[in-house]
C-alpha cells in the first residue's frame, strides 16, 4: 500500500485519468487496490466508484462497436472463419448473457471479451444494458471489496492474484472448449 499512496500523493488527479484507462482497457487488480486507497482516505470513494465504472464500460461499448462496425463483414467474406463464425453465434445466442457478467475477471479476458459479442445479432440496446449490469456488479465486487476488505486483501491478493486469475481464465476456456465441440441443439 505505501507504494500505492506514493503513486497517489506523486500524481494527484491523475490517478484518475489512469484508473479510467486501465479500467478502459482492462480488468485486475486497480480497481480493488483503489477502493482500499477510498477506505484510507487517499482517495474520493465516489470518483474511485465513477471513474472505474466508466472505463469499464466504455471500454467494453468499444470493443463492441469495432467488432461490430469492422469485424462481421471480414469474417462472413472468408470462407475458413465463416463456420467459426456461425458455431460462436450459436454459443453466445445461448450463453452470451451469462458471458456478459464472466469475462471481466479472468486474465485477458476482458482485453478482448466484448469482441465475440459484437459479432452476433445482439442489439446494442440488449448488449448496452447487460455491459452496464456487468459493470455495476463488477465495481461493486472489486472497488467495494477493495474498500471493505482492503488492508486483509492486500497481502494475499498482491501474491495470489495471478494464480486465482490463471484457474478463473483455464475454467472459462476449459467451459468455452467443452460448449463449443456439444452439438447443437435443434430449436424446436
Amino acid at each position: 500500500m505505501q507504494t500505492i499512496e506514493m503513486f497517489i500523493l506523486d500524481y494527484g488527479l491523475g490517478v484518475y485519468m489512469i484508473l479510467f484507462g486501465y479500467c478502459f482497457l482492462k480488468s485486475g487488480l486497480l480497481p480493488l487496490f483503489a477502493g482500499y486507497a477510498a477506505q484510507t482516505g487517499l482517495l474520493d470513494l465516489s470518483a474511485v466508484l465513477m471513474t472505474v465504472a466508466a472505463g469499464g464500460y466504455l471500454g467494453d461499448e468499444f470493443r463492441f462497436f469495432v467488432s461490430r462496425r469492422y469485424g462481421i463483414a471480414k469474417i462472413e467474406n472468408s470462407p475458413r472463419l465463416n463456420p467459426i463464425l456461425t458455431r460462436a453465434r450459436q454459443l453466445l445466442d445461448r450463453y452470451g448473457h451469462a458471458y456478459m457478467f464472466l469475462y471481466r475477471y479472468p486474465k485477458g479476458m476482458r482485453t478482448i471479451g466484448a469482441l465475440p459479442l459484437g459479432l452476433t445479432p445482439i442489439s446494442w440496446v440488449m448488449f448496452t444494458t447487460l455491459n452496464f449490469a456487468s459493470v455495476v456488479l463488477w465495481v461493486g465486487i472489486m472497488v467495494g471489496g477493495g474498500y471493505l476488505f482492503g488492508a486483509s486483501l492486500e497481502a494475499a491478493l498482491a501474491e495470489n492474484w495471478k494464480y486465482i486469475s490463471i484457474m478463473m481464465l483455464i475454467a472459462v476456456l476449459g467451459i468455452g472448449v467443452y460448449l463449443w465441440y456439444q452439438k447443437p441443439r435443434n430449436p424446436s
